[in-house]
């Protein structure tokens, strides 16, 4: 399973204000056909999946802004894709936590 961190940025608006354009996203992320999953934060959005249907994910994400007026848009992904063992966003945090502990 493969990690995402996605963040869009929609320019050309008309206004600074982009929380309108991040809730058309979540609704989006929610509706997606594919088996994800997805965790919001103030800065970008993290989506967990087979990076296959990840990356058509992003791609209608990018698309998102464009639907709903802007004029320009920039969306800059990473990409966590472990092959050797399971991984998760759950499990990432777990890891860390562990070794705070210790």
């Amino acid at each position: 399973m493969a990690i995402i961190e996605v963040t869009v940025i929609p320019i050309g608006t008309a206004t600074t204000s982009l929380s309108a354009y991040v809730a058309d996203l979540h609704r989006m992320l929610e509706s997606a056909e594919e088996p994800i999953r997805f965790e919001m934060t103030s800065m970008s959005t993290i989506i967990e999946g087979d990076l296959e249907d990840l990356m058509n994910v992003v791609r209608r994400l990018h698309e998102v802004p464009f639907i709903h007026g802007a004029h320009r848009v920039s969306t800059s992904i990473k990409i966590d894709d472990r092959r050797d063992k399971a991984a998760s966003m759950e499990q990432k945090l777990r890891s860390v936590q562990e070794k705070l502990k210790g």
